[in-house]
This record gives structure tokens, C-alpha cells and sequence, in this order.
């Protein structure tokens, strides 16, 4: 959030959210069955899992520890249209997060919609769209995307991550390096001394900013379809209510006011499902 906003601002968009919560969180008609709650959080609280590896979703405040974001939004404003309360469960990476869900050991999470997640997860429809990027270094030949998939270009990713799964798919001559974590690309990509660094364009911006001598290719390699998801096994009931939640959140202005107050830029609101 922008430190000079005013008090006055800050409480106009306070309340902003907060109207947007009623309306995702306590508008639904009819209640949610008693059975549809306990398929979606069988312990008695929703666990969601909150992927710290994708900047524009959730970030941990370094003050003081709290982890915010566009996913924390919505998973507080889903356990509130359950009626339950909400736990959070953190991971570092995609993967963790998609094993975390299939595992059991969280109940919800947040993804980037590819082929291979959907074994054991049932998607909503995308709530944001974001754009994934290529860095390179300034002296790099490399000027546009298309050259990127050439013999001897070394292409680092995020292990697991939205980008890892298609390049894998996609890159034909170019060879893909992978770091531990999506935030660890480009820390990776220079230690390793690969051509091309893949990521999410806003986390690639903020290092090229901070680092120096590196610089982005125009445009985009590919959208990144960022869903909703819940256990496979909790029941068609269970993924309806997802489904129809995030719609919900989608029209009544919910994620556009969630992408504002956190600062988000370069992602936008995904269509109607």
C-alpha cells in the first residue's frame, strides 16, 4: 500500500473492502449447506494454502510478519461465506502448494491453471490474469521472444512453477534451468550465468530495478490463468460453491478493489467464467 496515502483515503478504501467482503462473503442465497461446509473444511476451520512465491498474490509484510494479499483476501472472504475461520497454510512454491492441497493438508489453494494440476484439483474459473516475461541481460543479442527457443540458450524458471510446466511444453532447442523458487529466478539465473530468466513480469521488473543491467524482452510469452482450487474428492458441491464464490468476487468488484488496495500492478481481473 502507498505510505502517503492520507488517513482519509486509506479509511475510503477500508471501507471499500469491507463492502466488497459483505458482498462476497455474506450474500449468498440461499446459506451454504451444513454438508457442502464440512466437505470444504472438515476440521472445523478452512485451511488455505498461500504460495508466497508469487509476488502479486501474497507477500509476507517484513515489519511485521503478517502475510497479505489478493489470496488472503479471498480465502478470508470464502471462510466468511462458510462460516468458519480460517487458517492459513504457507509455502514457499507452486509445487508445495499444489502437493500441499492434494495431500489433504490444506483444504483450498491458489494456482495458475496448467493440465498437469488438475489431477486430484478442481479449478474455478481464473479470477486474475497475469503476464509471464523473459529478462535478460543488457548486453544479451537477444531482442524479442521468438529467439528465445534457440540451441545453447539456457532458460531459468521457478521449479514447478506456471512457467516451468509450459516452457517444458513449449521449448523445443532452448534448455531449461530451474531455481529453487520463483523468487529465486533471478538470483539463480546470475549465479548460474543463463541467457533468459522466466517469471511472473512484475517480480522480473522489480529486479531488474533493483539490480541494474538487465533488462526485459517486449511483450509476453505467455497469460497466466491464476484459479481457485479445492481437494478433487470433496464432492461437485464443494466446487460449485467455489466456482459460483469467485464469480461473485469477480462481479461485484471484490478482486479489481483486492488488486488496488495491495498495489498490484500489471495484473488485471479475469473475465466473467
Amino acid at each position: 500500500m502507498n505510505p502517503t496515502l492520507s488517513r482519509r483515503q486509506l479509511l475510503i478504501r477500508w471501507l471499500g473492502a469491507s463492502a466488497a467482503l459483505a458482498v462476497a462473503g455474506c450474500a449468498a442465497r440461499p446459506a451454504v449447506p451444513a454438508s457442502v461446509v464440512t466437505a470444504f473444511a472438515p476440521s472445523g476451520r478452512l485451511r488455505a494454502c498461500i504460495n508466497l512465491g508469487n509476488p502479486i498474490l501474497a507477500r509476507k509484510d517484513p515489519a511485521s510478519g503478517q502475510v497479505l494479499g489478493v489470496s488472503v483476501d479471498l480465502a478470508r472472504a470464502l471462510a466468511e461465506h462458510l462460516g468458519v475461520g480460517l487458517e492459513l497454510v504457507v509455502v514457499d512454491a507452486a509445487a508445495k502448494s499444489v502437493d500441499t492441497v492434494r495431500s489433504g493438508q490444506a483444504d483450498i489453494g491458489f494456482f495458475a491453471i496448467d493440465p498437469l494440476r488438475s489431477e486430484g484439483i478442481r479449478f474455478s474459473a481464473p479470477y486474475v490474469l497475469i503476464e509471464g516475461a523473459y529478462l535478460v541481460r543488457q548486453n544479451s543479442v537477444l531482442t524479442d521472444n521468438s529467439q528465445v527457443d534457440r540451441p545453447g540458450t539456457r532458460v531459468m524458471v521457478g521449479r514447478g512453477s506456471a512457467y516451468d510446466l509450459f516452457l517444458t511444453r513449449e521449448l523445443k532447442a532452448a534448455q531449461i534451468l530451474r531455481a529453487p523458487t520463483s523468487p529465486a529466478v533471478v538470483e539463480q539465473f546470475i549465479a548460474q550465468n543463463a541467457d533468459v530468466a522466466a517469471g511472473v513480469r512484475q517480480q522480473l521488473e522489480a529486479d531488474a530495478a533493483r539490480l541494474g543491467g538487465l533488462r526485459l524482452l517486449p511483450g509476453r510469452f505467455m497469460v497466466i490463468e491464476q484459479a481457485m482450487g479445492v481437494q478433487g474428492n470433496r464432492g461437485e458441491a464443494a466446487q460449485q460453491v467455489l466456482k459460483d464464490f469467485v464469480e461473485r468476487t469477480k462481479a461485484s468488484g471484490f478482486v479489481a478493489q483486492a488488486l488496488e488496495r495491495h498495489d498490484i500492478r500489471g495484473a488485471i481481473v479475469a473475465p466473467a467464467g
